[in-house]
C-alpha cells in the first residue's frame, strides 16, 4: 500500500454498484419513456444523491443500454475509469428482475460467496438497488417491473487479474461490489472484503487450516512449507485485524500467519493494522528483548540505534539468539487474544528470501534456540 495524502484533501468516488444502479435507472427509465436521463441521478442507501454522466446510451424496441464511466474519487481502485455498462430488458409478467454476467464480469464457481455458485458476481447490496431502482421507476410509469438485467465491463477480466477474483473462485471478470455505493479514499474496504469473502470460502469448501500472509514472499514461503491450496492462503497484506476480528466472528480450526520481521514485529508490540502509516517498530523495546536474549551490550546498543528491524534481526543473527522467534510467540499472543480462543494459532517470521526465520511452535526451534528461550524466560 503506499502512503495516503492528508485525509482532508481526499474526494470520495462511487462503488462498481452504485455505478451499476445508475446505468440501470437510466437504461429501465429510456425503456419506459423513450428518452435518457443524462446526467442520471440515483438515490444510495445513506441518503446521496449522486448524478453519473452517462458514457453511452442505446435504445431498440423493449432494450436499452447505459453506460457510467467509475469515479472511484482519491481511492486507488483498480476500477477506477472503468466503463460499467447496464443492458435493460423486459422480463415475462411476473418474473421479477433478474441478472446477467455480461462480458468482464465474474461468475460465482465456489461457494462461501454471498450469491450462489453459477450466479453473476453482483453483490447482494447493489442487487438490491437495481432492484429499488426498476421497482420505482415501474410503479411511476404503471410498469410490471419484470426487468431482465445485464452488467458488463469492458475489460474487466483483465482488472479482475489485479484482484483476488480467482482465489475466490470468480472467473471471467470483476465483482460489482459497494454496501453503500460511496468508496471512502483509503479506507481498503475492498481488501478487507476480499479478506472476509477468502475465509467464506475456505470455510465453504471444509478447509480447517487457512493461512494469513502479510505480501507475496511469506505468503509463497508458508504455502510451499505447509503444502496448502489456493483457496487456504488469504492475502492479510496489513490487516492482521481484519482478519482476526472476522475469524473471531467466523472461526476455522487452525490459522498460520506469515510474515516478514517487521511487520511481525508491530502486531507483536499489539499493532492490528501495520501499515507504516498507523504503526511504527519500537527499536528501544527490540533492542530490549535482544538483550533479554543474552546479546552482549555491543550489539544492543547496535540495535538501539538502528534504522529499520530488517538490521535488529541481522544483528540477532550475528549474535545467535532467537529475537525471530520470540517475536512470534508474541504476535501469536496479540492473534489468541484478538480471537477469544476460537482458533488454534501459529506465526511463521520469514526474511527477505523466504526463508523461516522463527517460529511460535515450540517443535519446529532448534533445540539451542529453545535453551537460550527457556533461560530467558527463568
Amino acid at each position: 500500500m503506499t502512503d495516503r495524502p492528508p485525509k482532508e484533501t481526499l474526494r470520495k468516488g462511487w462503488t462498481t454498484g452504485a455505478c451499476a444502479t445508475a446505468a440501470v435507472t437510466a437504461a429501465y427509465g429510456a425503456i419506459l419513456t423513450g428518452r435518457f436521463q443524462d446526467p442520471v441521478t440515483i438515490t444510495l442507501p445513506r441518503g446521496e444523491t449522486p448524478s453519473f454522466p452517462l458514457s453511452r446510451a442505446e435504445l431498440s424496441a423493449g432494450c436499452g443500454t447505459a453506460g457510467i464511466i467509475k469515479d472511484a474519487g482519491d481511492d486507488p481502485d483498480v476500477t477506477h475509469g472503468a466503463e460499467i455498462i447496464a443492458t435493460v430488458s423486459l422480463g415475462q409478467n411476473g418474473s421479477g428482475v433478474t441478472f446477467h454476467a455480461g462480458g468482464g464480469v465474474g461468475t460465482v464457481t465456489l461457494p462461501g460467496l454471498p450469491v450462489g455458485v453459477g450466479e453473476a458476481a453482483i453483490n447482494p447490496a447493489p442487487r438490491a438497488m437495481m432492484t429499488d431502482a426498476v421497482e420505482k421507476l415501474a410503479a411511476v410509469h404503471g410498469a410490471p417491473g419484470d426487468a431482465i438485467i445485464t452488467i458488463s465491463v469492458p475489460g474487466g477480466e483483465a482488472l479482475a487479474e489485479k484482484t483476488m477474483n480467482g482465489r475466490l473462485g470468480i472467473r471471467g471478470g470483476i465483482s460489482i461490489l459497494g454496501t453503500t455505493g460511496v468508496v471512502i479514499p483509503y479506507s481498503c474496504s475492498s481488501w478487507i472484503h476480499s479478506i472476509h469473502s477468502g475465509i467464506d470460502v475456505a470455510r465453504a469448501g471444509g478447509i480447517d487450516h487457512i493461512a494469513g500472509a502479510t505480501g507475496r514472499t511469506s505468503e509463497a514461503a508458508v504455502a510451499r512449507l505447509l503444502d496448502l491450496p489456493e483457496t487456504a492462503l488469504i492475502d492479510m497484506g496489513d490487516f492482521a485485524g481484519g482478519m482476526l476480528k472476522y475469524l473471531r466472528r467466523h472461526p476455522v480450526e487452525r490459522l498460520t500467519i506469515a510474515g516478514g520481521f517487521a511487520k511481525l514485529v508491530k502486531l507483536a508490540q499489539g499493532n492490528l493494522y501495520l501499515h507504516s502509516s498507523a504503526s511504527s517498530v519500537d527499536m528501544a523495546a527490540l533492542a530490549g528483548q535482544l538483550a533479554e536474549l543474552g546479546a552482549g551490550e555491543a550489539a544492543v546498543e547496535r540495535a538501539r540505534k538502528a534504522n529499520t528491524a530488517a538490521e535488529v534481526m541481522d544483528i540477532a543473527g550475528d549474535e545467535g539468539v532467537a529475537l525471530a522467534s520470540r517475536i512470534a510467540r508474541r504476535a501469536r499472543e496479540v492473534a489468541l487474544a484478538t480471537l477469544s480462543g476460537h482458533t488454534a494459532v501459529e506465526v511463521m517470521v520469514f526474511d527477505r528470501k523466504g526463508e523461516l526465520a522463527g517460529q511460535s511452535m515450540s517443535q519446529s526451534i532448534s533445540p539451542s534456540e529453545n535453551r537460550r528461550e527457556d533461560k530467558a524466560h527463568g
